[in-house]
């Protein structure tokens, strides 16, 4: 069964061209691995300082494989210091069926 995963987070003022940037690196690279269904970041329309990230990963085995890589989690490192709050807020989502 498939990972699916919706992120979202708030750039802190004067960090929003290094986070665009940092955000267009990873999804390069996320779309890359394996086990990556889809990687769709996207930006508020009236507040491009919100960010909202659409992944799906093949199963659990790719999603594990995803967080253990390391451009992700300095990605993560780095991010924690450029948005507001303690972190993404993660949301798993389900197929409705």
């Amino acid at each position: 069964m498939s990972k699916t995963l919706y992120a979202e987070f708030t750039v802190k003022p004067g960090s929003e061209a290094r986070v665009a940037e940092m955000m267009l690196e990873l999804t390069q690279k996320v779309r890359q691995e394996p086990g990556n269904v889809l990687f769709l970041p996207y930006t508020g329309e009236e507040n491009p300082r919100d960010y909202f990230v659409f992944e799906v990963y093949r199963d659990e085995a790719a999603f594990q494989e995803h967080i253990g890589a390391d451009y992700g989690a300095r990605f993560n490192a780095e991010l924690a210091h450029h948005i507001e709050g303690a972190g993404s807020a993660l949301t798993w989502l389900q197929p409705l069926e």
